[in-house]
């Protein structure tokens, strides 16, 4: 996808465009890509796209030589189909309900909070680094009943995982791996601890589940890695959204009861995952194209999000509009496990910074986006809080 994008990885909304509307289901290279939102959405429910490749291997191309990051993989959640994905998701989904997400929002509360008052008397910060990144492994550490000394250690093997996405080569490749390592020695040193399993937090939970060795460390890692990029680029992307949308971003301060709404609207239009891939498991129409058993299908969500046949005037930000059923966290099966706890997060987050920063402004340096198509979403995004100080004081 990387090629059909280049340089207008900040902004490749006008190419999907020009896709949905010239060659919707398109082949590129050794790969179909779907545009629309009717043919990704009927892709994520089709049984016969599947995850793993036909005759087994790791789910993503990663070389032999990085062992240890191919195990890990392999084993995790999203890449797994049925019967495995089923089972694996039914012992992990009870702890992700909206149910049991929402008792933790005084928690999250504080940890914004606290992240903003760090943010006090910083004439410029990067709203990633500082905010949108530290949140959501704050919140997965506390439910992974992980000490919040270790929350610096886990964020950046957490960055270090995710370079295996993008285009550092085998020097990406090779921090993902020892990354992959460490979380590894780490989840099963704290697994194995006396009495683990009877702690009311995620690993106990798993413990208790039957979920142990290598299926429960490579558990641990996805939540801590998925949670991580997924909520980190929403928070960022919306708030980036915000700042390019001033009317918007007032009316929420003024009604801020509208930001749950809001929140599914600002998925929909800037998605944190743009895209997910399966394999055809056997021959497939879609969208009036024959692909045949094997080949790569990579669903665009993003594109999908910004389908005028589904969402109508779909590059306009409305906090008003309903936008139910997009793409963002995908469809069916792999709907994601985490979407009420990003859900949370994002909504406290951007309401305590509408209510506290109500100055913010981007920084003059230029948004930095990664070079990552799938967890999309920019690396660093300076901004000018404005006088928090005096505001976190007021309060």
């Amino acid at each position: 996808m990387k090629s059909i994008v280049e340089g207008q990885i900040a902004d490749p909304y006008p190419v999907y465009r020009r896709y949905r509307e010239t060659d919707p289901v398109h082949r590129h290279s050794d790969a179909w890509y779907v545009f629309r939102y009717d043919d990704v959405s009927t892709a994520l429910s089709d049984r016969r796209l599947v995850r793993r490749p036909p005759g087994g291997g790791p789910p993503v191309p990663i070389p032999p030589q990085y062992a240890t990051l191919r195990d890990v993989v392999t084993n995790w959640l999203v890449f797994l189909d049925p019967p495995e994905h089923t089972e694996l998701r039914s012992r992990v989904a009870g702890h992700f309900s909206q149910a049991r997400v929402a008792p933790l929002r005084p928690r999250v509360e504080t940890l914004v909070d606290e992240l903003l008052s760090e943010l006090a008397d910083r004439p410029v910060a990067d709203l990633v680094a500082d905010f949108a990144a530290p949140l959501p492994i704050m919140v997965i550490a506390d439910l992974l009943g992980i000490s919040a000394t270790r929350h610096q250690w886990l964020r950046e093997r957490a960055v270090a995982l995710q370079q295996a996405n993008t285009s550092y080569g085998g020097e990406g490749h090779a921090a993902a791996d020892r990354a992959a390592r460490e979380l590894s020695d780490f989840f099963a040193a704290e697994a194995g601890r006396p009495g683990r399993a009877d702690c009311a937090d995620l690993i106990g939970h798993l413990l208790t589940a039957g979920i142990t060795g290598g299926r429960l460390t490579s558990t641990c890692i996805h939540l801590l890695t998925a949670g991580h990029e997924t909520t980190t680029n929403l928070i960022a992307k919306a708030v980036l959204a915000l700042l390019r949308h001033p009317r918007v971003r007032d009316e929420l301060s003024a009604v801020p009861e509208l930001m749950p709404q809001a929140v599914e609207e600002l998925i929909r239009y800037d998605t944190p995952v743009q895209l997910v891939r399966r394999r055809a498991g056997q021959d497939v129409e879609l969208g009036g194209r024959h692909i045949e058993a094997g080949s790569t299908v990579v669903l665009v969500l993003g594109s999908a999000n910004r389908d005028p046949a589904r969402f109508p005037d779909p590059d306009r930000l409305d906090p008003h509009r309903l936008a139910t059923r997009h793409a963002g966290f995908g469809i069916g099966a792999h709907y994601c496990l985490g979407a009420h706890l990003a859900r949370l997060e994002a909504e406290i987050g951007l309401s305590a910074l509408l209510r506290r920063t109500p100055r913010l402004s981007l920084a003059e340096q230029p948004v930095r986006y990664a070079d990552d198509l799938v967890f999309h979403g920019p690396a660093r995004l300076l901004v000018n809080p404005g006088n928090t100080h005096q505001l976190l004081e007021a309060t």
